[in-house]
């Protein structure tokens, strides 16, 4: 469990975040929601160490990342699982390759015990047989769960998923979800997600959390989004999947206008 208390982040004299308090649950998946500049992106940096906020704390199970020394917070990065937005991989290794970097970079197995280990990841995002191809032969759905595959290679505690289906079709965007969601139950992970996609929020949104001008403005899981009565998470949701349906819509029929051909 991560749990965020009294969280405040400032750029010279702009604050953007508020005070913020969060709770992301281990086997659960955890969702942050936002638009565009409201702080969900700060947030999520700020979970994984990338900014360092003026005042509150960010516990990793009860273990507090703004006051550990360099060397804790090297051992707490060893328990941490990324998947950034644009997959990552390195261009000049083989999709076993880049699943098998992490493991020769933090871990003191045998390059057999690397291998295996790194073979088992690819067997659970169903890419056996894809091991020898490079990421420029493999299609963007691949190469996102090779990406989930180097991201769970060292059996992490908490996964960070930056915006997962950027650049994906919905089907294949579903797919990750549900990939991303069985991992978590199945391996007991602390998985946070930081998205955009209405589709994940009501597909796996378990845990969400609804970032509004750098304010935690509404905490509830996907079925509790369809009841709420905040003003601001309701814009946020219905204009998104009304986009998502009118987007639909014409590229299935080729215009909005229903009585076109």
């Amino acid at each position: 469990m991560i749990e965020v208390r009294h969280l405040t982040k400032s750029f010279d004299d702009k604050t953007v975040l508020h005070d913020v308090d969060a709770t992301f649950y281990t086997g659960k998946t955890n969702l942050i929601i936002g638009q565009s500049g409201s702080g969900k992106t700060v947030l999520m940096k700020s979970l994984v160490g990338l900014l360092r906020p003026e005042e509150g704390q960010i516990l990793f199970d009860g273990r507090d990342l703004l006051t550990m020394k360099r060397d804790e917070i090297a051992s707490l990065r060893k328990e941490i699982g990324m998947l950034f937005q644009g997959s990552a991989l390195f261009d000049s290794e083989t999709v076993l390759g880049n699943v098998l970097f992490p493991l020769k970079m933090f871990t003191d197995m045998s390059r057999a015990e690397q291998r295996e280990r790194a073979m088992f990841c690819l067997e659970r995002v169903n890419l056996v047989g894809a091991e020898n191809k490079y990421p420029a032969e493999i299609s963007g759905g691949m190469q996102k769960r090779v990406a989930i595959a180097r991201a769970i290679a060292l059996n992490p505690r908490y996964l960070f998923c930056d915006e997962p289906n950027s650049g994906l079709d919905p089907k294949t965007s579903i797919l990750i979800d549900e990939l991303l969601s069985d991992i978590t139950h199945e391996y007991g992970i602390t998985t946070v997600i930081n998205t955009h996609d209405m589709n994940s929020v009501l597909g796996i949104g378990e845990n969400i959390i609804f970032i509004n001008k750098g304010y935690r403005e509404w905490v509830g899981d996907m079925s509790q989004i369809y009841t709420t009565s905040n003003e601001a998470l309701n814009d946020f949701v219905f204009a998104t999947r009304l986009f998502q349906e009118v987007r639909e819509y014409v590229a299935e029929h080729g215009t909005i206008d229903k009585r076109r051909p």
